[in-house]
């Protein structure tokens, strides 16, 4: 369990940097600048968001989740959502100092500003349908088990209301959490999946309604449609057919579909970072489920060396709370 624990949040993390000097770009400007993708390396010269970062950074997908798992460690598994925008407000003024364009997404931009306004935190998300709650989901995903599946959706859906308190929002974030929640238990990648559709069509249910296909049939329809197709055909599909945006209902189907048809784990996570788009959070996300199911064995060890070096990423004493608390009674939300 430690091992899974450990690759998720270290799946997150290099799936991220690998997704770092490629975010927001095309699949075309991309190759321009790095060909493909096969390991970790610094912003190119078209990179805006992250311009000048060197290989190896982290980006906001991997602060949120470290600064969500301590949310979650300091109250015993339960998030309070006006400490948890406070925080992110926070987290948004020290980049805003730094010079950095890697800011709050626009769902959690807008129900953040509606909160600071005094509107209550369960409407304050109520347009949220980005992937902003599912890319920092995955320490509600170690922190607690997923075999009680409505009371996991529970955790997850009260999490993600301040900022993503819609049904695609937090289908997505169940989708992502689920998944690796169960690969942590233990379970087989095939088996994590399944339950990722099961929390994706829970979580599809709460929330506010939002236009826009589910989670859950979007994974029920693109799964088996990218398995049919080449290697090279299914790439294309992801970008052009699945689509690789912020909008919840393209980048975590993506995700999902991208550690559902893997191979090859490090292949995986370079291919999500070389498809355009938001490229760290899918890889972030893609990274995390592998990582829980197959371990932090799973991931070449030079390059979470690099990883926790750039970044001074000390995850391990995270990831043992975070299992503390999966071992205890769960707090209701």
């Amino acid at each position: 369990m430690k091992s899974n624990a450990l690759g998720a949040f270290w799946g997150l993390a290099l799936g991220d940097a690998l997704g770092m000097p490629t975010q927001s770009m095309s699949r075309a400007e991309i190759l321009a600048d790095h060909g493909p993708i096969t390991g970790l390396v610094a912003a190119g010269p078209r990179q805006r968001i992250a311009h000048g970062m060197a290989a190896g950074s982290i980006t906001d997908d991997t602060e949120q989740a470290v600064l969500l798992a301590q949310l979650l460690v300091e109250n015993d598994g339960v998030v309070d959502p006006v400490e948890l925008a406070r925080r992110l407000l926070a987290w948004e003024d020290r980049m805003r100092a730094r010079g950095s364009l890697d800011l709050l997404g626009p769902s959690t931009k807008a129900a953040l500003a509606r909160l600071e306004d005094g509107v209550p935190a369960d409407e304050a998300g109520r347009n949220g349908a980005t992937n902003g709650a599912a890319m920092r989901i995955t320490p509600v995903g170690i922190a607690c088990d997923a075999s009680d599946l409505k009371s996991f959706v529970d955790v997850v859906a009260h999490t993600s209301a301040p900022t993503h308190n819609t049904g695609l929002g937090i289908g997505a974030a169940a989708a992502v959490g689920a998944a690796v929640s169960a690969g942590v238990g233990g379970a087989s990648l095939p088996e994590a999946v399944e339950v990722a559709v099961a929390a994706a069509e829970e979580g599809g249910r709460r929330g506010h309604w939002v236009a826009g296909g589910t989670i859950a049939a979007r994974l029920r329809w693109a799964l088996p449609y990218l398995k049919s197709l080449s290697v090279r055909a299914r790439e294309e599909a992801l970008i052009e057919v699945v689509g690789t945006s912020v909008a919840a209902q393209e980048s975590v189907v993506a995700a999902l579909a991208l550690a559902a048809l893997a191979d090859d784990p490090w292949a995986a996570l370079c291919q999500a970072a070389g498809l355009g788009g938001d490229t760290d959070t899918i890889a972030a996300m893609t990274g995390a489920v592998l990582g829980a199911v197959h371990g932090i064995e799973v991931w070449p060890a030079a390059a979470v060396t690099t990883v926790a070096s750039v970044n001074d990423l000390a995850l391990d004493p995270l990831v043992s709370t975070l299992l503390a608390l999966r071992e205890r009674p769960r707090r209701r939300p």
